[in-house]
Formats: structure tokens, sequence, C-alpha cells
């Protein structure tokens, strides 16, 4: 979990990757779970119980939830089917417009793209993980921002003016951002 934090703290908040994600984190409204699950079915056992919780929790209290999976679907490729699981799992309990997954992985892929280009890291965490948000925060977020479509060309830019090194000197908590 620590690990995750510091990911959260340095690159997605240090690096602006998600403008909205500051506020959240600094009023203590992320919920970090950790699944201990070993298999997909225990992990969409996790996955349903925190999307219960999350529909259940007061935003002020809690607004999303970082589902961190360590023991399960390291390999992207099963990973990525799984979010077909978690979308039916979101449909199966009637949240689906009201809540979403969001995915996050170490060996995240985008197609079209080298698997080591450095624009894959906007969805790089370092543990498989599954986001879960409040659409209507979402919404809210996106109407406050000017241009949201602009917020994935900086993150782009941002990663390619750091490069590498520079990304894992973020990291690691080496370099100013």
């Amino acid at each position: 979990m620590e690990a995750t934090r510091a990911w959260v703290e340095r690159a997605v908040i240090g690096l602006n990757l998600c403008p909205f994600a500051k506020a959240v984190q600094v009023q203590g409204r992320v919920r970090y779970a950790v699944s201990r699950a070993r298999d997909p079915e225990g992990l969409l056992q996790d996955l349903l119980d925190e999307l219960r919780a999350l529909a259940a929790a007061d935003p002020a209290l809690t607004e999303t939830t970082l589902l961190i999976h360590p023991e399960v679907l390291g390999d992207f490729a099963d990973y990525n089917d799984f979010l077909d699981v978690a979308d039916a799992a979101l449909e199966a309990l009637g949240l689906d417009g009201t809540l979403q997954v969001a995915s996050f992985h170490p060996r995240y892929r985008f197609d079209g793209l080298d698997e080591d280009a450095i624009e894959q890291h906007t969805n790089r965490s370092p543990y498989p993980m599954l986001h879960l948000l409040r659409e209507a925060s979402i919404d809210a977020a996106v109407a406050a921002f000017p241009d949201p479509a602009a917020i994935v060309e900086r993150n782009l830019e941002t990663l390619r003016r750091l490069g590498p090194e520079g990304l894992r000197r973020v990291l690691a908590g080496e370099a100013a951002r």
C-alpha cells in the first residue's frame, strides 16, 4: 500500500497527471484497499464488496477507492480481460452510471505504442489496481476544468519531457517534478 501511496503522491499528484486527485488525497477521501485474492474469482468478490462500500459511503468521507491486487492478474492481458468482468459487476449491482472502474497496471499497454514507450506510463502503477470512481464526481470535475481533453496531451508532454530516467527519479523520490 505504501508504494501505491508514494506513486499517487509523486506521479499522479506530483506530475499533475490527474488534476482532480490532489484535493481528495489531501482531504483523506481516497480509500486504499488491498485485495489478498490469488485468483480472479476472489478478486471479483473483493471488487463487489468495494463497489458496494463506495456506493454506500458518504462522498464527504470516501470519494474514491483504489483496489490494489498484487497477487492476481499480474499479466496485463489477463488483467485487461478482467476489466470486462468489472464492468459486468457494475451492471449486476445496478451501479452502472453511478460508479465506474478505471484501470492501472505495472505493464499497462496501449495498442499501437512500443511496450517501453514513455507514454505507456500514464496508466502504469506499482501494482495492478482498479480505481473505483463516482460518475457524478467525474462529471463535476470535467465541467469545472476548462479543457478536459487537454489533460491527456499535457500528460504525454510531461512524460516525454522527463524521459525514462527522469520518470524513474521522480518515482524514486529523487528528483523535483
